[in-house]
């Protein structure tokens, strides 16, 4: 059943099986019925049970119902190259009652996230989609259907991502636009780009970073630091806000880290030092401008969702895990050493982008119950580290 685990279905033994003789079939607006080939008759009821079902959701991505020459339903995945006379569906049938809200947390596996969705409907961006955990969940989203677009600054890299990804599903919708956030100028013409395409935006992931590198300066004169990893999401939220409004219900993700907990921007007069934001030279310590920036993404996303949920766009910051072995690391021998030292027991790319999925998806279906954190960690927060957040 290759096709229905790619589905997230893997096929499982039933605790209702039919009696010999009787076949479970579905119509094609998902309704299951049963055929008795003995008496030659069907019926809504389970013959045991006596409960009515139907298919959950809609077809998986990359699967399509069509007609044979005799009139019978059949379903063609066209992933695997397979045809079936056996709905997908079938593998998780529901009851014919109230659902229950589902409830996800962060233990929650991908394919039970992604379990038989089509995505085909949805546009998301994300910043840092090359490698790493950005890659993976760009790579997961397409291949659900989605619409992505990477918003990359080398561009060739880019090009080699998207075609990776189309080897695996070659009708997966990626495409690759310029955007640097190390130049604010860059940031403004890919959002005048993007908005050029009349497309709705319905996630926006701001993942791109930089962390450990040299000391330096962006045409704009700010540490680099600090605007790339803070500064030009600011200003790609802001210049695409229209457009997220427009498409609510729409999310906004922000990848910060836990690192933010190791600084501060305050004076010794208690007041926000700005200065401290784009240090001198002198004045520069690489990982503590990191986690500055970090501080900064998560207090941006605090006020963005106050401003923007009445509107339908909420929007989350996120630490998506410890010791990532991704390139974010490369610009310092020492921690490169220490991140290879750690990386026979650290967790893959795509566990950790599980996560990323889990806070991008919550939005996505209408009995999807969200409980509402500012901030989302690897572990669950109480209340006091929510007031903690909200106060910093």
């Amino acid at each position: 059943m290759a096709a229905l685990k790619y589905a997230g279905m893997d096929d499982t033994d039933s605790d209702d099986e039919l009696p010999p003789g009787w076949e479970e079939r579905s119509t094609k607006d998902g309704w299951v019925y049963y055929a008795n080939h003995d008496e030659m008759k069907t019926q809504w009821e389970h013959p045991k049970t006596g409960k009515k079902k139907r298919c959950a959701g809609d077809l998986p991505y990359g699967w399509e119902q069509e007609t044979d020459e005799k009139g019978q339903i059949l379903y063609v995945d066209h992933i695997n190259k397979r045809t079936t006379y056996f709905d997908p569906r079938q593998a998780f049938t529901v009851e014919d009652v109230v659902v229950k809200p589902k409830r996800y947390d962060g233990n929650t596996a991908a394919l039970e996230i992604l379990q038989g969705r089509d995505l085909s409907d949805k546009v998301v961006l994300i910043t840092g989609g090359n490698s790493g955990i950005g890659f993976e969940t760009a790579k997961s989203f397409a291949l659900h259907g989605a619409h992505v677009i990477l918003a990359c600054r080398n561009l060739s890299l880019a090009s080699k991502t998207v075609t990776a990804i189309q080897q695996e599903w070659h009708k997966a919708r990626v495409e690759a636009m310029m955007c640097n956030l190390a130049s604010l100028r860059s940031v403004r013409e890919f959002a005048e780009s993007f908005k050029a395409k009349k497309l709705p935006l319905h996630i926006l992931i701001c993942n791109a970073a930089v962390c450990t590198q040299p000391w330096s300066l962006t045409e704009d004169n700010l540490e680099s630091t600090f605007q790339i990893c803070h500064l030009g999401h600011f200003l790609l939220v802001q210049c695409l806000q229209d457009v997220l409004r427009r498409s609510a219900p729409a999310r906004v993700v922000v990848v910060s880290s836990e690192s933010h907990r190791f600084t501060d921007l305050l004076d010794s007069c208690g007041k926000v030092d700005l200065a401290l934001l784009s240090p001198s030279r002198k004045d520069y310590w690489s990982m503590l401008a990191y986690n500055r920036a970090k501080l900064c993404n998560i207090l941006f996303s605090n006020e963005l969702n106050r401003r923007l949920s009445p509107h339908g766009v909420t929007c989350n910051a996120l630490h998506p895990g410890n010791m990532m072995y991704t390139s974010i690391h490369r610009s310092w021998w020492l921690m490169t050493f220490l991140f290879t030292l750690a990386r026979p027991f650290t967790k893959s790319m795509l566990y950790f982008s599980k996560r990323m999925l889990y806070y991008c998806l919550l939005f996505s279906d209408s009995d999807v119950v969200l409980t509402e954190p500012i901030y989302l960690s690897w572990h669950v927060f109480g209340r006091e580290d929510r007031k903690r957040m909200e106060r910093r």
